[in-house]
């Protein structure tokens, strides 16, 4: 019994990495989507060549800042570092660990009950979240240019498989 145990289960420090990496995808993919919601709609890149054409026409045109290739690559450069806001909370059932905001956008005061605020938490969560970032940047560019829905799962759950194991976790919201 123990030796199918041991085939079935995978190891706890391997699960403990599973969810160290998924929630680290949920959490950049909430940060960059908070991110662009906070930047003024009107707000416009000019994007496409500045040569002159034959015609002396040029090929630019205006597209929104907030999802633009730019902006996403900026944010993506500096979005981990948000992650030392964030906790871990354990399962007390299935002893998964999950990571929450401990500190709100807003300044709302938020319940940290079972919430494990800690600087080991912090700089993990802060390199997987760095490691996603660089291995995904092409997927999570791709993702947030456009206006999508449930971006977290498709991107951490069906495109990158980190979050395999969490189908089930709650839509939360930031």
């Amino acid at each position: 019994l123990a030796m199918a145990m041991a085939v079935l289960l995978p190891p706890a420090s391997a699960r403990r990495s599973q969810d160290l990496h998924c929630g680290a995808c949920r959490a950049l993919v909430d940060e960059l989507e908070w991110e662009i919601a906070q930047v003024d709609p009107r707000k416009t890149i000019q994007m496409g060549s500045f040569r002159i054409n034959p015609d002396g026409s040029q090929s630019v045109v205006e597209v929104p800042y907030a999802r633009s290739e730019a902006h996403l690559t900026e944010l993506l450069e500096r979005v981990c570092e948000k992650m030392k806001e964030y906790g871990e909370k354990v399962d007390p059932s299935t002893h998964r660990r999950s990571y929450v905001r401990v500190i709100s956008h807003d300044g709302t005061k938020m319940d940290l009950s079972g919430v494990k605020i800690d600087g080991d938490v912090a700089s993990s969560l802060k390199f997987a979240c760095e490691s996603i970032a660089e291995e995904y940047e092409d997927e999570l560019i791709e993702f947030l240019s456009h206006e999508a829905d449930n971006v977290k799962d498709r991107l951490c759950s069906k495109r990158t498989d980190l979050c395999d194991h969490a189908l089930h976790i709650p839509h939360d919201e930031l």
